[in-house]
């Protein structure tokens, strides 16, 4: 029997862009992939040249500069969303009233107002919808959820999660859309600790019940030429830190930091759960294993257990290599699509949706509260 056809448009070919387009290539590679992918058209604001070279290098069929006659068309199926984020909720609201299935990269929107109206848009049109929080597609976080769910580290007392890069300590790193509130909506609070907040969501089944918040912004102008630091400077309007401490309904307590001043630290992608019977550790610079101390072991055989988690017994069969062959960060595209596929073509229900975004656009819309109102706040 062959394969049902999916036909996908790409709004977006910077990073992100990127990571779409090697996901949407390398899918049919993933075993028991339900669908044909058909890779229709690329779409994004630059020079026809520029875009056919970046269509013909990842292997989209057609470009188009005007994302609004892409999502009208009949020949597209999936909308992939990796445009910056002010570009989000129009986007989303307008595929999903056209029955497109969407997938949108994270944060969902600019504020929990504009996610909801994106929740609400795909929820009435009765589409498929995958908010891309693709570290959930990690074989090795998937591990420490599912520990975690099984009651191996017992009642959840501690959340420790640090989302560290160092891409901006030079204070000459040139200005980019990602500083700018207009654009990106938040600096690290909303590109990095939203991943943390849907991790822990993810791995303890933890509820964000209250929060106090600390952002900062250390360099206050950047040079809009990176090659002539005492150029023109543009203003840094986003935080470059963010830091907070939480209070889980169930009776548990976080503390997360976000930043992009960490020197040294590139990815450093942690969450640590500390419980009753035992704690985890995960890094994303070592994605292929997972720290696990199990307290029930006698003292003498105590200590932290490295776990390569790249066999078929692991979620997602520890990857699509043979045991012990590492999978690196764009393998968890490849994943992620391929279970958003399934859900497409089997009409199953999908993680994480745009309800997986609202939630965590919930907390970082109290981060900012906390902020301006110098206060402990509650998650709404």
């Amino acid at each position: 029997m062959s394969k049902k056809e999916i036909r996908v448009a790409l709004i977006g070919h910077q990073f992100m862009g990127i990571a779409h387009s090697n996901a949407y290539r390398n899918v049919s590679m993933w075993a028991g992939t339900p669908a044909k992918i058909i890779m229709k058209c690329l779409c994004a604001k630059d020079t026809p040249e520029k875009l056919k070279s970046f269509a013909d290098q990842f292997g989209w069929e057609e470009v188009e500069t005007d994302w609004k006659k892409v999502v009208t068309r009949r020949d597209i199926d999936v909308i992939s969303i990796a445009a910056p984020n002010f570009l989000h909720k129009e986007i989303a609201i307008e595929a999903a009233k056209n029955g497109k299935h969407i997938l949108c990269e994270k944060p969902l929107a600019m504020n929990l107002e504009e996610a909801r109206e994106m929740l609400e848009a795909v929820q009435k049109a009765d589409v498929k919808h995958c908010c891309g929080y693709s570290y959930r597609f990690t074989p090795s976080l998937a591990l420490a959820r599912q520990l975690v769910r099984e009651g191996r580290v017992g009642k959840i007392y501690h959340v420790f999660v640090r989302y560290a890069q160092d891409w901006l300590a030079d204070p000459n790193a040139p200005m980019a859309w990602r500083m700018n509130k207009k654009y990106a909506g938040s600096g690290p609070l909303g590109d990095l600790s939203a991943h943390s907040i849907d991790a822990t969501r993810f791995v303890t089944g933890l509820n964000f019940k209250s929060l106090v918040g600390n952002l900062q912004t250390l360099v206050r102008e950047r040079p809009v030429d990176g090659n002539n630091p005492d150029g023109p400077k543009e203003k840094v309007t986003v935080d470059d830190v963010a830091q907070f401490l939480v209070n889980f309904e169930e009776g548990a307590t976080g503390c997360f930091e976000s930043t992009r001043f960490a020197t040294g630290r590139k990815n450093y992608n942690t969450i640590e759960v500390n419980g009753s019977k035992g704690s985890i550790f995960w890094n994303f610079e070592d994605q292929n294993y997972l720290l696990f101390y199990d307290n029930t072991q006698p003292a003498k055989e105590a200590g932290f257990r490295k776990i390569n988690v790249t066999h078929d017994v692991h979620p997602y069969h520890g990857g699509w290599w043979p045991q012990g062959h590492g999978i690196g960060y764009a393998d968890s595209f490849v994943i992620e699509v391929a279970e958003f596929l399934r859900s497409i073509t089997e009409n199953t229900e999908f993680h994480p949706d745009f309800e997986d975004g609202v939630k965590v656009q919930e907390v970082l819309e109290a981060v900012e509260k906390s902020v301006n109102g110098h206060s402990w706040t509650e998650i709404s």
